[in-house]
């Protein structure tokens, strides 16, 4: 091994040691500058495990002197293109994240080559520069070859057919109407309900299919559908839509009802079957292309906030939640940081992560939407009227400002919804 091949390696090992500082910038930087792939939780999941692969890669690649005719692009890596590719997110937008990967990797690199003798520094520098251009010209060739595969496959599929169509259609541009309710077989003059679904537990992509379409079933006998739209956004989560019956300026749905109990009577809020193996997020009923788009935004928020919840170690969520369940959840959830410092204020002790704290934090809330009545919430929690009587005065207690902050609870009521419906992603996170 040569000497400059051996300083090489140096520097390799000396990235590895920071490379989770490397792969967590590379992740912000990304998302920051490239809109189209800060996307939500679980697409951003898969980016996060795509940069982390190829860091670890390119790591191994200085380290080993690996033969660049035997280097792979990443498992992770080409499931992102490929996922990308069935959300038709440009490949431009794909290639220019590895550039910035590249740059970043780089100036992480050469941040490390401080206490290089200068006669050293240089020639190091040139064939650092070298090698990480071989490896990610290389790795964009196969993502890329990667993307334009998948793509051409689903843009030919059904499916993708479907996918360009409802693309075009959420996108907010003109788009031709007329021809998309023919190529689509959905009427898109009606009264919209729109769902998002992917599975609550383990399952492969054809266990997945056969469950989606048991929810179609199920929901348009349920609500007498006068149609249905199934589209699949990848492997693993699809798009319902369903044309309820009646005008298109029938009601859609209250305008206001924050409980599940007030929801339940309005028209298109559908239980989950018993034993379904999917979650479901769904937005609020809405009239013509309108609708159909708002329902579909609103059902991704829904989606999101439970990825949150069931990411961040807090109790199952449930399976099926409508909009109205936790919309102004869904108004603060795009930055949980903000979201983290309302809670924490606004709740004081009542926000620490213990399961002292979460039965506390559950009955107050519960509490607090039967109206501050102890017998209607120890119906609803099937506990003693003493119990609740308890529980309640322990979490006043916790506040800030005791029962003061409950004069006026709209921010301690809010508050302790972001709680039950983001988990632990939003509680204090230490002294």
């Amino acid at each position: 091994m040569t000497a400059q091949r051996a300083l090489v390696r140096q520097v390799g090992d000396r990235v590895r040691e920071s490379q989770e500082a490397l792969v967590e910038g590379l992740v912000q930087d990304i998302r920051a500058q490239i809109g189209a792939l800060d996307q939500e939780a679980a697409a951003r999941s898969l980016l996060e495990a795509s940069i982390t692969e190829n860091v670890v890669a390119a790591i191994n690649f200085l380290r080993q002197g690996i033969d660049p005719d035997q280097l792979e692009a990443p498992t992770a890596a080409l499931a992102y293109a490929r996922v990308l590719a069935q959300r038709d997110v440009p490949q431009s937008a794909l290639i220019r994240a590895y550039r910035i990967g590249h740059q970043r990797f780089l100036d992480h690199t050469f941040a490390l080559l401080d206490d290089l003798p200068a006669a050293d520094r240089v020639p190091v520098c040139v064939e650092l520069v070298r090698l990480s251009g071989q490896f990610i010209d290389l790795i964009c060739e196969q993502v890329g070859r990667t993307y334009e595969r998948e793509r051409d496959r689903w843009v030919a599929s059904r499916s993708g057919v479907r996918q360009q169509w409802v693309t075009d259609l959420l996108g907010g541009g003109p788009v031709d109407r007329a021809a998309a309710a023919r190529a689509l077989r959905y009427p898109l003059d009606a009264v919209h309900l729109a769902c998002t679904l992917w599975p609550a537990a383990r399952m492969t992509s054809f266990d997945l299919v056969a469950a989606v379409d048991d929810v179609r079933a199920h929901a348009v006998s349920a609500l007498r559908a006068r149609a249905a739209l199934v589209v699949p956004t990848d492997e693993y989560e699809a798009r319902l839509w369903l044309a309820l019956p009646g005008p298109p300026n029938a009601p859609a749905s209250p305008s206001s009802s924050a409980s599940a109990s007030a929801s339940a009577s309005a028209p298109g809020f559908l239980g989950a079957p018993e034993g379904s193996p999917l979650h479901a997020a769904f937005g609020r009923p809405g009239a013509g292309l309108g609708g159909f788009r708002t329902s579909a935004r609103q059902a991704a928020r829904i989606r999101e906030i439970l990825g949150t919840r069931l990411g961040s170690g807090a109790a199952a969520a449930p399976l099926w939640v409508h909009y109205d369940q936790a919309a102004p959840v869904a108004l603060m959830a795009g930055d949980l940081p903000a979201v983290r410092d309302f809670v924490t204020s606004t709740l004081g002790a009542l926000a620490a992560a213990g399961a002292r704290e979460a039965v506390l934090r559950d009955t107050l809330r519960v509490f607090l939407d039967r109206h501050r009545s102890h017998a209607a919430t120890a119906r609803a929690m099937s506990l003693h009227r003493n119990s609740v009587q308890y529980r309640v005065h322990r979490a006043t207690a916790l506040l800030p400002h005791g029962e003061r902050d409950l004069a006026d609870d709209f921010n301690v009521r809010a508050a302790l919804l972001a709680v039950h419906w983001l988990g632990d992603a939003v509680l204090a996170t230490g002294p």
